[in-house]
């Protein structure tokens, strides 16, 4: 599920504010895992937009969705490779087209989302490992 905008932003603020109570080793640590786990959604987009097979799962880490898409993409290739002008090929890949284009359209919330989530894992890991 894709939250709105304004709703994403509010999780984001209220992360921060938690953020800036930790001790300053503590914002060290956090602001290192960060760094390394958070998503660009330009990337998230592109990867949406040019490779249509799912690359964009797995840029988020979603392994299996990825592998599903990218699975389906190739099928329905080779079945038009085999069979030219199938119905069963482009049946596949349109649905595919379908499935995706509303993930093209949401792509900034849907990273934004994702990067919530980093973010409070984040945060409880930090305050975890100092505990």
């Amino acid at each position: 599920m894709v939250l709105r905008h304004a709703k994403l932003s509010q999780q984001e603020d209220a992360l921060r504010v938690q953020i800036r109570q930790l001790t300053d080793a503590q914002r060290k640590q956090y602001y290192k895992l960060e760094a390394e786990q958070v998503k660009d959604p330009d990337t998230f987009a592109v990867l949406n937009w040019f490779f249509v097979a799912g690359l964009h799962h797995f840029y988020l880490g979603k392994f299996a969705r990825g592998g599903v898409n990218l699975s389906l993409f190739l099928l329905s290739i080779l079945i038009l490779v085999i069979y030219p002008n199938h119905w069963a090929g482009y049946s596949i890949f349109v649905g595919i087209l379908v499935i995706e284009l509303p993930q093209l359209l949401s792509s900034q919330n849907i990273v934004h989302h994702h990067n919530n989530q980093i973010m409070a894992k984040c945060l409880a890991d930090v305050r975890h490992s100092k505990a």
